[in-house]
């Protein structure tokens, strides 16, 4: 017997995608001490390099750590495969290196393995958690709390955003950077803004869509990783992210007239090659949606502006998860439940 589905403001995603605000402007206070004192350590001592490792949404999250890092500290950022301890019991050498792990629930084994084999190859490690009480917060030297709070929806949506502002949080410290701090501690209110924009077009274009492109750059990129993802998992779309550097690579040989694309670019010195990959699409008879602040655009959804372009794809996501909550009712989905899929995924 089928269910009836729920109405999208009743639904555990858009309540728990709404909490993001509270969320965030909660962890900014209750972390401030302990990020100061890590930011002036790490000024202290700076590591030879970052090494990031997470799965899913957490992954995503870290790939805008990469550029985060890299482009306000110079620093290299790596993404570790945790299969490399756990599968093949090979130990990399990290010794000199600030290894962030990444998790909500900080239970997944090969996390938590190769976390452990960081610690003794010599790495710093910090643990973002949810869970403060995890095994993987356990082995961490510092521990990050998200403070996102009980999260029950299978798709991870305030987690995902309280890991963005935990790593802006601790960039802005470590490098002290006072108009970086400015954004972040103003983000609640950008958030605020961003939860009441209309990204309705996108909704309706989207219905009955099968395939679909998402794509974006440098501190966007992990944003258009993380909404393809839950296009799939709550809307059963078929969606692939792309780089707006790589899309013409290949991928774009599958665009025909009407393909759906939709394209995420901030205003940092990615926008311009950004805007101009769009704007190719289009020539080409794709059906183009862009999310940007102040663009003008046939088919332009609305982000909240922001105080530093780091802060931005923030603000998208949170907009993008309202409207991912009402394509997936719309296309007859449930997005609390989606098929196959467990809240806590444990990887070996």
């Amino acid at each position: 017997m089928s269910h009836a589905l729920p109405a999208p403001h009743d639904t555990r995603m858009f309540h728990e995608a709404h909490e993001s605000v509270v969320a965030i402007a909660r962890q900014l206070a209750g972390n401030e001490s302990a990020i100061t004192r890590l930011g002036a350590s790490l000024r202290a001592a700076p590591p030879r390099f970052v090494v990031t490792v997470a799965r899913g949404s957490s992954d995503h999250a870290a790939t805008y750590a990469k550029y985060l890092i890299e482009t306000q500290l110079g620093r290299m950022t790596a993404s570790a495969s945790p299969s490399v301890s756990s599968v093949y019991s090979a130990e990399p050498n990290l010794e000199g290196a600030l290894y962030i792990a990444i998790s909500q629930s900080g239970k997944s084994p090969d996390l938590v393995r190769h976390a452990e084999g960081a610690r003794r190859a010599g790495a710093r490690v910090v643990a973002l958690v949810n869970n403060v009480d995890s095994p993987l917060a356990a082995v961490a030297e510092t521990v990050i709390p998200l403070q996102a709070g009980p999260e029950k929806s299978v798709a991870a949506t305030k987690s995902y955003l309280c890991s963005l502002s935990a790593l802006l949080h601790l960039v802005a410290r470590w490098r002290d950077d006072v108009g970086l701090l400015d954004a972040l501690f103003d983000l609640p209110s950008s958030l605020s803004k961003a939860w009441n924009m209309d990204w309705s077009p996108l909704v309706d274009g989207l219905t009955d869509a099968r395939n679909l492109f998402v794509v974006g750059r440098g501190l966007g990129l992990g944003a258009v990783q993380e909404a393809a993802l839950k296009l799939k998992e709550t809307c059963g779309l078929h969606a692939e992210a792309f780089s707006a550097a790589e899309v013409k690579h290949g991928p774009m040989t599958l665009v025909e007239r009407d393909f759906p694309v939709l394209f995420f670019a901030q205003p940092d010195d990615s926008w311009t090659g950004t805007i101009a990959v769009a704007e190719e699409f289009r020539r080409r008879g794709a059906r183009v949606w862009l999310a940007a602040p102040n663009q003008p655009w046939p088919d332009a959804l609305p982000v909240a502006s922001t105080l530093h372009p780091a802060c931005t794809p923030l603000a998208t996501v949170l907009s993008f998860y309202r409207a991912a909550n009402a394509l997936s009712l719309a296309r007859g989905r449930n997005p609390d439940t989606p098929p196959h899929l467990n809240k806590v995924t444990e990887t070996v």
